[in-house]
């Protein structure tokens, strides 16, 4: 019997959200074939099976938000009968042929007679004082109720008079409705009363997804811990736009996909996290934690929000090697094909909102880390060079970093090495 637990998926996640099985109890399931999906800030995904074998107990419901592992189902290798797999409800069915032919009817018929039978009518209450049989005459004859009759007489006995005074007031016409204009004296205007206004507080009210409160969760605690600041700069792209055109179509038929500025960016952000090491550490309370390797979290944008899964080893890769990461990740990211251990570890991101035509933004650090790039979009732009005018291929570069262990010296020291690596490129991309 193999044990299914709730999968870790970054180092700040200590729960996960079991958003759907995709197998049922008693169903036969392959070694890595998707068994149910789960939603967390980092990611929404699908998760392998750890075993080939018979799914026999499913122990957490869809819906249900559970701690990293917590043992969700269990798989029995030997392939078990499906039958202990069911759940105890499952005898529920085979329970309702017997119960099915009791009838009830014969047991609340008793009562039900005895409602429906009818009782005669109340007696109306005796009006106050003695009644004369001219006033009991008149009360048949009219059909009236005496209760409603306001008496005149001593002791407030009613009398003739107040019977007909009665009668002539409930003979009154009511006000009657106006009457409906002829069709021909009607103006065409007021014939169909305008309905009133459908108002401006009309809504529509869609609960969250899980994957949508987890990253607002985990953004609002990345604000509350670390003190950001942001800085931006701005880097002539024009040699990497001249490289990128120049091989943009051999990478697309050697390769099967395009070359974008990106891993430039990621190449050059490389080089700087070599030269200040510290803009790729983390913070744990009092503690610096310097990390030896450099793996690069890339943002990817997904219909129902954002993932950022990482390109480990990043600074062993040339552009090529980061283009084809890029495009990998990006492309099971959207298709919920990243494993639990390619959304962690990252020990710096980038976030490429450039895609979307920003010039440039103010990104969020991802933690436990303590800076993250933006990357603008590349436009061609009129500047001044040498007093004289060019139009050059920029790009607006911004980092956010935790000002509790990164200083603005630090962090401009980090993009003035970028900008100048994008700025004097001399790496071949193949």
């Amino acid at each position: 019997m193999t044990d299914v637990v709730m999968p870790q998926m970054g180092e700040s996640i200590v729960e996960g959200t079991l958003t759907k099985w995709l197998k049922k109890p008693g169903e036969r399931i392959e070694r890595d074939e998707p068994l149910f999906e789960i939603s967390t800030d980092k990611v929404d995904t699908e998760i392998p099976s750890p075993a080939a074998g018979t799914l026999s107990e499913i122990l957490v419901e869809e819906g249900k938000t559970v701690g990293i592992n917590t043992i969700v189902a269990r798989i029995d290798e030997a392939g078990g009968a499906a039958v202990a797999a069911q759940p105890a409800t499952a005898a529920v069915p085979a329970a309702a042929p017997r119960t099915a032919p009791e009838p009830p009817v014969p047991a609340a018929a008793p009562p039900a007679a005895q409602v429906a039978a009818p009782k005669p009518p109340p007696e109306p209450a005796e009006p106050a004082g003695p009644l004369s049989p001219l006033v009991r005459k008149m009360a048949r004859e009219l059909n009236l109720d005496l209760t409603q009759v306001q008496g005149s007489g001593a002791g407030g006995r009613i009398t003739k008079q107040d019977v007909e005074a009665y009668v002539a007031a409930q003979s009154q016409p009511a006000a009657p409705p106006p009457a409906p204009r002829p069709p021909a004296a009607a103006a065409p205007a007021p014939a169909v009363a305008p309905l009133p206004p459908a108002g401006q507080a009309k809504t529509r009210v869609e609960p969250l997804s899980t994957m949508r409160i987890k990253i607002a969760e985990h953004m609002v605690m990345s604000q509350r811990t670390s003190a950001h600041v942001t800085t931006i700069h701005r880097v002539d792209m024009t040699k990497v736009a001249k490289l990128r055109e120049r091989h943009k179509a051999q990478f697309l038929a050697a390769y099967g996909f395009g070359l974008t500025y990106l891993p430039f960016v990621t190449r050059a952000a490389v080089a700087g996290l070599r030269q200040y090491p510290l803009l790729n550490a983390s913070l744990d309370n009092n503690n610096i934690i310097y990390h030896n390797e450099i793996h690069v979290g890339i943002a990817v944008a997904l219909d129902n929000g954002l993932i950022v899964p990482v390109i480990r080893g990043a600074d062993e890769k040339n552009v090529l090697g980061l283009q084809r990461s890029i495009v990998d990740l990006a492309a099971r990211a959207r298709s919920r094909q990243l494993k639990p251990d390619e959304v962690t570890g990252g020990t710096f991101s980038i976030t490429n909102f450039g895609s979307f035509g920003s010039l440039t933004g103010t990104p969020v650090i991802n933690q436990p880390q303590v800076a993250i790039m933006g990357v603008g979009t590349v436009d061609k732009t009129p500047v001044v060079i040498e007093d004289a005018i060019a139009i050059r291929s920029i790009c607006h570069l911004s980092l956010s970093f935790d000002h509790r262990l990164i200083d603005g010296a630090l962090a401009d020291q980090f993009m003035t090495k970028v900008k100048q690596v994008l700025e004097n490129w001399s790496e071949e991309v193949l």
